[in-house]
């Protein structure tokens, strides 16, 4: 009469005893080898260390002409190049250098020299500001926009963007996606409105809204001199008369692969108006990086910004020191 009951705890004895082979053969399985970590890219070196490199550890008239065309090769400029020649002559003779490491040395100091930035670079971060950003079309104005945005906002200041690029519709599209995601308050027009108009408005929205800081984009029109100069000067007076007791900064962005070009661009947009800093995107310090050195040299202005990937955060603050020191980068 009792045969059912022992069929049923025959039927549970093999249930339990096949779970438990599951559970062993479950906690006999080897964990999953973690993920190789990705590597880091590797690093190139600068174009100055592959040079002293391959040079004999002696001084001689070979060394100089071979210095002067590989600065002119990394697009130094003919006059930062110049005065780098002559003053590592006279620091040769001065210091009775002997080898070219020793030369590297003091070319290192003097290039440092010219880059370094006056100790009121960044005075427009700790008052209210208004940074207007220039060049030509094509070379990241619009993003660097978004990206000073982010930054800010992210050290708790209070931003509003203007886009004032209002003959690219695309300017502002992309000006208001990247508002959308950096939570930045932004002022903008119709196409083909008057930018004048669009500084105006975002100089007022400033004003009412209590910003710390407002940020400009504008067009680029470098092949128009005269209606670029009339075009920057309006903006110039609107901003003086609404925003007076705002410090202004008027950031030009280049694009650094453009080697000479991107001095002559600078050079223009100098030529019609204040310039307080540049933005180089896409520096790399390892090809022709030293375009750096010949804007800093030839015009007389600091390089503030460096655009490193397509990141919201990859806008960084540039560092003469580590600058100059990955130009001889083993």
């Amino acid at each position: 009469m009792f045969d059912w009951l022992k069929k049923k705890k025959t039927d549970e004895e093999q249930e339990a005893a096949a779970e438990e082979t599951v559970e062993e053969t479950v906690q006999e399985e080897p964990a999953p080898a973690p993920a190789p970590e990705p590597a880091a890219p590797k690093k190139k070196p600068g174009f100055l260390s592959r040079f002293f490199r391959n040079l004999n550890n002696y001084i001689d008239d070979d060394f100089y002409d071979e210095l002067e065309e590989q600065l002119i090769m990394g697009d130094m400029g003919v006059y930062a190049t110049e005065e780098l020649i002559d003053n590592l002559k006279d620091d040769i003779i001065i210091n009775k250098l002997k080898t070219t490491q020793e030369a590297k040395e003091f070319l290192i100091k003097d290039i440092k020299r010219i880059m370094a930035q006056p100790a009121d670079a960044y005075a427009f971060e700790n008052q209210k500001s208004v940074v207007m950003l220039i060049g030509v079309n094509g070379v990241g104005k619009t993003t660097c926009v978004a990206k000073l945005a982010n930054r800010y906002i992210n050290e708790g200041r209070k931003v509003i963007m203007a886009g004032a690029d209002t003959f690219r519709a695309a300017a502002m599209d992309q000006l208001k996606v990247w508002a959308e995601r950096t939570g930045c308050f932004m002022v903008s027009g119709n196409e083909g409105a008057d930018p004048g108009s669009v500084v105006f408005d975002a100089a007022r929205s400033a004003k009412a809204r209590g910003a710390d800081l407002l940020l400009c984009d504008t067009a680029g029109r470098l092949h128009n001199k005269k209606n670029l100069m009339s075009e920057l000067a309006k903006l110039d007076k609107i901003l003086a008369a609404e925003l007076g007791d705002f410090k202004r900064e008027n950031l030009i962005v280049v694009d650094a692969t453009t080697g000479q070009n991107a001095l002559n661009q600078a050079r223009e947009f100098k030529d019609v108006m204040h310039v307080d800093g540049i933005v180089l995107t896409k520096l790399d310090g390892t090809a022709k990086g030293g375009i750096a050195v010949a804007i800093t040299r030839e015009l007389g202005v600091p390089v503030k910004f460096i655009g490193v990937g397509e990141g919201v955060n990859d806008l960084k603050k540039f560092d003469p020191d580590n600058y100059v020191e990955g130009l001889f980068a083993e």
